[in-house]
């Protein structure tokens, strides 16, 4: 029998725990995007069905301040949507019930545009979050990316949590970080893609930055054989904008699926909660 009585563990051993699990976590971001953009059912032709949705808190005593700063966000090109949930605390938002002293907010992740259209025919490859840098209003570079294939967490609640965004910035001078992603499409699904990016600005849905051309890289980020790039824009841009100016939040991307038709738009909830 092994004698273990005077035996003891080694630095090595102790973080050999570490490493597995978070060996085990390596692509869990890409197969939870696959996973969730086969799940919603999100139609663009009647606004019907669940969207992927990120959820966020802030402490509720700065409600009124962050209602002001995400005002100028919804405003803008750099949301998907219009639309979005707020919780109190105590409240549920899908599965998620909001923490004590917080306000929840729901906003709609870019995964849903994986969504729309894989229902559509067109498959989409995520590979990069990162963030854009903005110059005169328009997509300049990318200055960060991270794989989502390697992260075992979301790249954009990374670069919120580092400080490197400047969603104000980009508001106010045109000129700033916002956060955004690099996906693929075949090039054979070009037409079908244009199509269906104007039929979603009809209905505001929107999150289509820049699409590329056939096999030519696009903000320097080279494409596969046969494929187009696409940039889309971060769901989280108005939670980087809250964060920016110095208001704690924690954000959980890709979070749950929720009725799109039970969301409310910008306006109204900022008149709920500002009167």
């Amino acid at each position: 029998m092994l004698n273990t009585k005077n035996r003891k563990i080694t630095k090595k051993e102790r973080k050999e725990p570490t490493y597995t699990s978070m060996s085990k976590r390596v692509g869990f971001v890409i197969s939870k995007i696959e996973t969730l953009s086969f799940l919603t059912d999100f139609d663009i032709d009647t606004l019907q069905g669940n969207i992927i949705m990120n959820v966020s808190f802030f402490p509720e005593d700065r409600l009124r301040e962050a209602l002001k700063i995400m005002a100028k966000v919804f405003d803008s090109p750099y949301v998907i949507s219009n639309r979005l949930m707020i919780a109190k605390s105590g409240e549920n938002i899908g599965a998620i019930t909001v923490p004590q002293g917080n306000i929840g907010v729901g906003t709609v992740c870019s995964i849903t545009i994986n969504g729309i259209f894989l229902k559509a025919g067109i498959p989409v490859t995520s590979k990069f979050g990162g963030v854009i840098e903005i110059e005169n209003g328009n997509p300049k570079r990318f200055i960060s990316l991270i794989s989502y294939e390697g992260s075992s967490l979301d790249p954009l609640v990374i670069f919120i949590r580092s400080g490197m965004t400047d969603v104000l910035g980009a508001l106010k001078n045109n000129s700033g970080k916002v956060l955004g992603s690099f996906r693929e499409i075949p090039t054979v699904s070009l037409p079908e893609t244009e199509r269906l990016i104007e039929k979603m600005a009809k209905r505001d849905f929107n999150g289509v930055m820049l699409l590329g051309k056939p096999n030519q890289p696009l903000l320097d980020i080279p494409v596969g054989t046969d494929k187009v790039g696409m940039i889309v824009v971060g769901g989280l841009n108005s939670i980087a904008a809250i964060e920016e100016a110095r208001i704690y939040t924690e954000s959980y991307a890709m979070s749950t699926l929720y009725p799109y038709a039970e969301l409310l738009s910008f306006r109204d909830v900022h008149k709920m909660f500002s009167d």
